[in-house]
Order: C-alpha cells, then sequence, then structure tokens
C-alpha cells in the first residue's frame, strides 16, 4: 500500500513537470507533443508486450473493437488538447495554461445533463461556481499584465478537448490499465501526427538542446509516469486517488511560479485555489464521476487524467 501511494505520487509529481521540462524544448508545441507521444507510446507497447508475454494473457481490445475505437478518439481528444496547451505553456506560462486546462472535468459537469442526463445538485452546482469565479481571478489580473488572448485561447481549447476525451472515454468500460493507457497515447501521436502532416511540421528540426529534454518528457514523464500511475492504482482506494490526484495541478503551478519565476499576484493565487479546490469539490461531493486524465492522470489520463 506505502509503495504503491509513492509510485502514485511520482507518477503525479513527473505529470506536474511536464510544463517545466517543455519550458526547455524550442521545438513548435505540435512537435513536442508528436515526440512526447511517439516516444510515450513505443514505451508503453513496449512494457505492454511484455506483460502479455510474461503472463500469457491477450489484449482486451480484440475483444471490445468499438470500445477501442471509442478510446483512441479518446486519445486523438486528448493529443489534441496537448497541442493547444503546450502551445499555451509558451504564450502565458505553465501555471496560468494548467489551470485553465483544469477547468475541463467541469466543462463535462457543466454539459452532463445534457450528454449523460445526470442532475445537478446544489453542492456540484456551488463547486461549478466557484471554478468560474476562479477563472475570472486568474484571467482578469492576468489581463491586466498583457496577458495574451491568442495564450488564453489556447488554454480554454485545451479545456474542451479535454472535455471532448472524457465524453468519448465514457463509453469505454472493458479496456484498462496500461493498454488503456497504451491505446490512447497511440490515438494521441496519431492525432499529433496528422496534424503536423497538414502543417508541414512532422519532421522535427532538433537544436542539440532539444534532445535530452524531449527524451525526458516522452520517455520518463509521459511513458514512466503512466507505468507507474497505472501500476499503483489497483491497490489505492478511489477517495485516495481523488484527493491525491490534485497534487498534479497543484505541483505544475508551483513548479512554474519556483523553477521558472512566473508570477502570480495574491488574487491569481486566490483563485487557483477556487478552481482547483472547486473541481475537487464536484468530484468528491457527487454521484457524477469523471474519468481521471487517462494519460496525463493527464492525467484525469481515460481514466487518466492526463496530464498526462
Amino acid at each position: 500500500m506505502q509503495k504503491s501511494l509513492v509510485r502514485y505520487l511520482s507518477s503525479l509529481l513527473l505529470f506536474g513537470m511536464n510544463g517545466i521540462v517543455a519550458a526547455h524544448i524550442l521545438l513548435p508545441s505540435t512537435q513536442i507533443v508528436l515526440v512526447r507521444t511517439l516516444l510515450g507510446s513505443m514505451l508503453l507497447v513496449v512494457i505492454l508486450t511484455a506483460s502479455i508475454v510474461r503472463h500469457k494473457g491477450s489484449l482486451q481490445s480484440t475483444a471490445h473493437p468499438a470500445q477501442a475505437l471509442y478510446l483512441f478518439l479518446s486519445g486523438a481528444a486528448l493529443g489534441g488538447g496537448w497541442i493547444f496547451l503546450f502551445q499555451a505553456y509558451k504564450l502565458i506560462g505553465v501555471g496560468i495554461a494548467s489551470l485553465t486546462y483544469y477547468c475541463g472535468p467541469v466543462l463535462v459537469m457543466a454539459l452532463s445533463p445534457i450528454l449523460f442526463h445526470t442532475h445537478l445538485g446544489a453542492k456540484k452546482l456551488l463547486g461549478f461556481a466557484a471554478v468560474v469565479l476562479g477563472a475570472f481571478l486568474v484571467v482578469g489580473q492576468g489581463a491586466g499584465a498583457a496577458l495574451s488572448p491568442l495564450g488564453l485561447a489556447c488554454g480554454f481549447m485545451s479545456a474542451v478537448m479535454y472535455a471532448l476525451m472524457v465524453i468519448f472515454s465514457k463509453k469505454v468500460t472493458d479496456i484498462s490499465g496500461l493498454e488503456n493507457s497504451a491505446v490512447q497515447l497511440l490515438g494521441s501521436f496519431a492525432a499529433a501526427f496528422a496534424y503536423a502532416l497538414a502543417t508541414a511540421q512532422a519532421l522535427p528540426a532538433f537544436a542539440p538542446t532539444d534532445i535530452v529534454p524531449s527524451l525526458l518528457l516522452g520517455l520518463v514523464n509521459t511513458g514512466l509516469g503512466c507505468y507507474l500511475y497505472f501500476s499503483a492504482m489497483h491497490d489505492l482506494s478511489v477517495q485516495t486517488v481523488s484527493v491525491c490526484g490534485y497534487l498534479e495541478p497543484l505541483s505544475a503551478v508551483v513548479f512554474s511560479v519556483l523553477l521558472l519565476q512566473e508570477p502570480m499576484s495574491t488574487l491569481q493565487v486566490l483563485g487557483a485555489v477556487l478552481i482547483l479546490g472547486g473541481a475537487a469539490w464536484c468530484e468528491l461531493s457527487g454521484q457524477i464521476a469523471f474519468p481521471r486524465r487517462t494519460l496525463e492522470r493527464t492525467s484525469h489520463g481515460a481514466a487518466v487524467h492526463q496530464s498526462l
């Protein structure tokens, strides 16, 4: 139990470091996501293959092809969200971009009465109001510092794509664990590769300083992070996963301030507390269970939450 908790917390901290590592890569955001998903999916496929051979198992996707397709589309939406997110990192900073991205689960909650025919009680509406107020404080204070409108738009679109990822992943019930994450990452790579081809960015031009952080982002933060995340999940309670899961966005904000010296005013800090607290309140107080990012927890990950 203790070892599993250490693995889980380690994966969240790795996901929280994504923006910090990406800040040291000079490639365009599309190419960063392309390299990240390629390396991460390759590592997970190798680990998954070794596990299947060792335990003489089989792929769950072959028995559930329709769900595999939904999971692949979920990964494609996640890949698109990462492209927007990494562009937002460059334009408005890691901290604020991470907070806008984390509004994604609340968008799903707001749409749930239409999409999933669920009822929103007073507690969830209170949490939603806290997130909206927090977003207003973060963005409003940043506007006074000439925050990039394009960066804010990219941050908002990353949240929208996250919501699409969750909607697709809701249809997946029989594909889990590392296979879930591997299929999603392959979908993310396919989306990033298609967009890179369409925009003539399919061949990254690495500077010497890009190589090490690119390997770290793809193999360590994404591939190893997902492996640690899923290897710990079966030993932890749902409550532990949900509560501790908010270490990811919190660490992303803290790392951005401490390591990148990104400024945050007192009101923006209050906004961050409202966004994370409101999202946690929405998730823990009612009956709507949002899948965590399948990769990013990413988390927050098909049922990661990805950060990944």
